[in-house]
């Protein structure tokens, strides 16, 4: 099925494809009610009609057995042709009685009215009349009389039919409109999810190219299905993949170059004050040697801060794309815990751990970075003697490390200073060898490509706190994280 040419074309369309059996069924709904009040207008009509043609046969009736007895006893001739006047208009009435919608028993009724009618009108036609003849007529119009309450109930008869034929087609009216409203909410609503999966299909596209780039993978090509305009965006990300790719190989390239021009001179500088110290080039005096020495140091101290720039580099770069898979915090902790035993040993500090049972979704390597920069930060700022607390736990959904030494801690206006890049506060490390303030920039940078947060905690004694929270339900954070 192909696409509209632009994303609104898509929306237009999909909106008028779910609105086709509503408004077919509303078509259907006022057709109907326009058929029954069609109907209501007859029934009122037909009821009207009999109403008034029942009166106006009953009224001749009656003026008919008056004349008829009469005749009978006068003979007169101006009333023989005032009877016919009447057994006219009678014929007429009747007439228009036979039009209405009648059943088998109203149109008995009636015609035996007529037939008793026409009998009387016919031995009326019969003159002079006898003394039989007169008795016949008496009785003929005293049936007639008696008939008259039949034709007049033909009118009720009428009424009543045409209510209950009307009473009958809105309930099936009713019962048919009831099904067509949730046969066509069922078609309406099968379009929508049909329609639901087809436009969010290019959208889901995009996300996940957006996803794609935003975990650092330009190897594969971006390609968006969908209308023209949609299209155009994914050709615009694929232009920007392959604009980051260039550039991540040009990052590349420069960090080996530089890593490469800055070692080389730096090996030799190391060299030669390693020669200097060992007296290669003659003895040396009190004031050379510590001038060697301070050469020896620094030249130490930049290729650990060349190392470490390129670390960070790597770090951010890798933070960007995890390995998500079921990790036992505690286990991991415990492991980290046992790479620093030698240091901690030289220091005569003392390691306690506090680990409880928790299980998490995250990446091992990543996890296991934060909790190592966490614990030689502690080792690094811990005097001699001192004490290293690390408590793992799990809070609702979310894993809790708590790293907690017995060193000078961080100055309040320093707490969120700490976590910058190169950043080395007031605080100096109880060792000889300073750190290059990139450590618990690379925590923060993995513990928030989690979804975590890391943070000094405030505490009323001396001694450094640094927590880290990290959701349990890893995928669901990664997913927001990214």
């Amino acid at each position: 099925m192909a696409y509209p040419r632009s994303f609104l074309g898509l929306l237009l369309t999909g909106f008028t494809l779910v609105t086709i059996p509503l408004v077919g069924a509303l078509a259907y709904s006022a057709w109907n009610t326009e058929r029954l009040a069609e109907q209501s207008r007859n029934a009122v009509f037909n009821a009207s009609q009999a109403a008034r043609a029942s009166r106006s046969l009953v009224n001749r009736i009656s003026s008919i057995e008056r004349l008829a007895q009469q005749i009978a006893v006068l003979d007169d001739a101006g009333l023989v042709a005032d009877y016919a006047q009447v057994h006219a208009g009678f014929k007429q009435v009747s007439e228009e009685l036979r039009q209405l919608p009648l059943d088998e028993q109203q149109f008995a009724a009636l015609q035996k009215t007529v037939a008793q009618e026409q009998a009387l009108y016919d031995l009326l036609g019969a003159r002079p009349l006898s003394e039989e003849g007169a008795r016949q007529v008496t009785r003929v119009a005293g049936e007639l009389a008696e008939h008259a309450h039949e034709v007049l109930a033909i009118s009720h008869l009428v009424a009543d039919r045409e209510v209950l034929r009307l009473r009958s087609n809105a309930e099936t009216v009713q019962r048919q409109l009831i099904l067509l409203v949730l046969f066509s909410t069922a078609i309406a609503l099968g379009i929508a999810l049909a329609l639901t999966r087809y436009i969010s299909r290019p959208i889901a596209e995009l996300d996940g190219s957006i996803r794609q780039l935003g975990g650092a993978d330009f190897s594969r090509p971006i390609r968006v299905r969908g209308p023209e305009d949609l299209q155009t965006l994914g050709e615009r990300l694929d232009w920007l993949r392959r604009r980051l790719s260039e550039l991540e190989v040009q990052k590349n390239r420069f960090l080996r170059h530089l890593s490469h021009e800055l070692k080389t001179p730096l090996t030799a500088l190391r060299e030669g004050a390693e020669l200097l110290g060992d007296e290669v080039a003659g003895p040396l005096s009190p004031q050379q040697r510590q001038v060697v020495s301070i050469m020896r140091d620094n030249s130490i101290k930049l290729q650990r801060l060349i190392e470490d720039l390129l670390d960070y580099q790597r770090a951010l770069h890798s933070a960007a794309s995890l390995l998500s898979g079921s990790v036992a915090l505690d286990a991991l902790v415990r492991e980290v815990a046992r790479s620093h035993d030698l240091a901690v040993r030289a220091k005569g500090q003392h390691l306690a751990l506090d680990l409880g049972r928790v299980s998490l979704d995250a990446d091992a390597e990543k996890l296991r970075s934060i909790v190592d920069n966490l614990i030689g930060n502690a080792v690094k700022f811990t005097p001699a003697g001192g004490t290293i607390s690390v408590v793992v736990r799990a809070i609702g959904d979310e894993a809790i490390i708590d790293v907690i030494d017995s060193g000078p801690g961080v100055p309040p206006e320093e707490s969120e200073s700490v976590f910058e890049s190169f950043f080395r506060g007031r605080t100096k490390a109880s060792g000889r060898v300073e750190g290059t303030g990139l450590g618990l920039a690379i925590a923060r940078e993995y513990t928030e490509a989690h979804g975590g947060r890391i943070s000094v905690i405030a505490g009323k004694g001396e001694g450094g706190h640094f927590r880290v929270r990290l959701p349990r339900n890893g995928q669901r954070a990664l997913a927001v994280a990214a």
